[in-house]
């Protein structure tokens, strides 16, 4: 499947806006009222956005954005009934428009990103001819994508936020364009057992083919493809683990799964060096995020062990995840001083995530611990035997209402807001702008 970025392409038509990606309207009506205000988010010919309120182009600094914000994100605004499909359009406005103005490159974005479903743009789909089908892609590309997600992925919106094409996968066959860097990352993958098609090591083998062949094809001519150069500048994205320990969970007890913990966090560090010794220089490591709070794994597990935290979620799951997390932290930190001239941004996925269960209200979630598509109906409508898109599935209504889409994955809104916290830097150690590669 060839990128998609919801323009054509890519391909420039002009200044006019092509696509409106949300539109809304509120009436806030607090004391004698104020007018309803119509807001709509557009992507325009050349591959940007532009701003409309009350059909008139705005004038796009974070400052006025804000400020449109300040009073849609008010707690008294969402009490008087700002639907949630509203409040993720104006979500989506404050916190992750502004970055898009901020976080584009003054030179051509490169990333390569290594992980599991969390990352995966259509790997199964372009690998084993595996189509993830409807309901999938329903809410942005109105058709299977590919990724298992109603839309799109975190890394969607990450790319999107470089003005950069969507990550085309490693073994994508029709036309792959690989511009702006390759996807290696495939649904199901984990660190270990190693040599497992798509474990992590196989995809640095991809990797390491990719980088010998490119520069040599780019010298011939060859287009949509690295040169040399590019690789040193590039940005390295890993996201794995959630596979090793909740699949782990399922057979071992709490304490051998803590023991597995260092075997897992010395596959990922190796990778880096592997990718350094390569010609990688900046890195952006993923932490896993909190696997109690996930349906399939409270539909799952919940007969094993029933210790939950404040918020429903399995607090065993959890700890090991913060386990997982706080090791993964300490290798990059000694990463960082062993590897020279190396940038090691780490990322706390897990933080930002279990925000959004504790502070579901906040963010228009309802039922946080529900799958959106899936088989059961509540509390967690999810049944392993009858995942989303299989025969027997339901769906909901309205994605935008979910934090999970299918039990094990997030929505598109959820997504969103965690690709907007993530460009922020507020949980990124050191504090480093997401673009920092390309505009160095």
């Amino acid at each position: 499947m060839a990128p998609h970025r919801g323009d054509g392409g890519g391909n420039r038509r002009g200044n006019k806006a092509k696509r409106q990606e949300g539109t809304s309207s509120h009436n806030a009506g607090g004391g004698g009222g104020t007018a309803g205000l119509a807001a709509a988010l557009i992507r325009d010919g050349e591959g940007g956005r532009k701003l409309y309120v009350d059909g008139d182009e705005c004038d796009c600094r974070e400052l006025q954005v804000n400020l449109i914000c300040q009073h849609f994100l008010q707690p008294e605004q969402r009490k008087m009934g700002t639907t949630a499909a509203e409040f993720f359009l104006y979500a989506f406005l404050c916190c992750i428009f502004p970055f898009f103005i901020n976080s584009q490159c003054s030179k051509n974005p490169v990333v390569f990103t290594f992980g599991d479903s969390n990352a995966d743009t259509g790997a199964c789909l372009s690998g084993l001819g595996v189509l993830f089908g409807a309901p999938n892609g329903r809410a942005y590309f109105h058709e299977p994508s590919g990724r298992l997600s109603d839309g799109r992925s975190t890394i969607d919106f990450l790319t999107e936020s470089l003005n950069s094409t969507y990550l085309t996968p490693y073994l994508e066959p029709l036309k792959p364009n690989f511009r702006n860097g390759v996807n290696f990352a495939f649904a199901g993958a984990a660190t270990t057992p190693k040599s497992k098609p798509f474990s992590l090591d196989v995809q640095l083998f991809q990797f390491i083919h990719f980088r010998t062949r490119s520069p040599e094809l780019v010298s011939k001519g060859y287009t949509n493809l690295v040169g040399e150069e590019d690789f040193k500048d590039a940005l390295y994205i890993i996201d794995i683990g959630q596979n090793d320990l909740a699949g782990s969970f399922e057979h071992l007890s709490y304490e051998q799964l803590i023991d597995k913990i260092p075997s897992l966090v010395v596959e990922i560090g190796n990778a880096v060096q592997v990718l350094y010794e390569n010609g990688g220089r900046n890195f952006w490591i993923h932490n896993t995020g909190p696997l109690g709070c996930l349906p399939g794994a409270l539909s799952t597990y919940n007969h094993k062990n029933r210790a939950f935290d404040e918020h429903g979620c399995l607090k065993p799951l959890n700890d090991a995840a913060k386990e997982f997390n706080q090791q993964l932290n300490a290798r990059t930190s000694e990463l960082r001083i062993v590897l020279e001239d190396s940038n090691i941004v780490y990322v706390d996925i897990y933080s930002i995530k279990y925000d959004l269960f504790a502070n579901a209200a906040t963010y228009g979630f309802e039922n946080p611990l529900m799958a959106c598509c899936g088989h059961g109906g509540a509390p967690f409508n999810y049944n392993r035997n009858i995942t989303c898109g299989n025969k027997g599935y339901s769906v909901c209504e309205d994605g935008s209402k979910y934090i999970s889409w299918d039990g094990v994955h997030y929505t598109e809104a959820a997504n969103s807001i965690v690709a907007s916290k993530i460009l922020s830097t507020d949980y990124s150690t050191p504090k480093i702008k997401f673009n920092f590669f390309c505009n160095n």
